[in-house]
């Protein structure tokens, strides 16, 4: 399985406009089925969940909140290429052709 850190680097997507792509990503998504669901969530979580912990820890550590900040840079680095991988079976082949190209 190849990873995307980028939607233009699925071969479907690469010629299309960014709102172009985001459609298609957008309709790709709503294709998955419930264990792609299930495991991006729970990816999602995995990520969200240690921030609100660090944050909580503000008031006896100062230095948490930094923590906070790199777990939350994390969020895009690590739960986009998962699903744009989860996603990019769902874009049929000829998307550049059917958006009027």
């Amino acid at each position: 399985m190849k990873l995307y850190f980028s939607s233009k680097q699925i071969p479907q997507l690469r010629d299309l406009s960014l709102t172009e792509r985001l459609a298609a990503m957008q309709l790709a998504q709503n294709k998955l089925v419930g264990p792609e669901k299930l495991l991006l969530n729970v990816l999602k979580m995995l990520v969200v969940i240690p921030v609100f912990t660090f944050i909580i820890q503000t008031s006896t550590n100062w230095m948490a909140i930094v923590w906070a900040l790199l777990v939350t840079l994390l969020y895009p680095a690590v739960v986009k290429p998962v699903q744009y991988t989860l996603c990019a079976k769902y874009i049929p082949q000829s998307q550049s052709h059917s958006q009027g190209r």
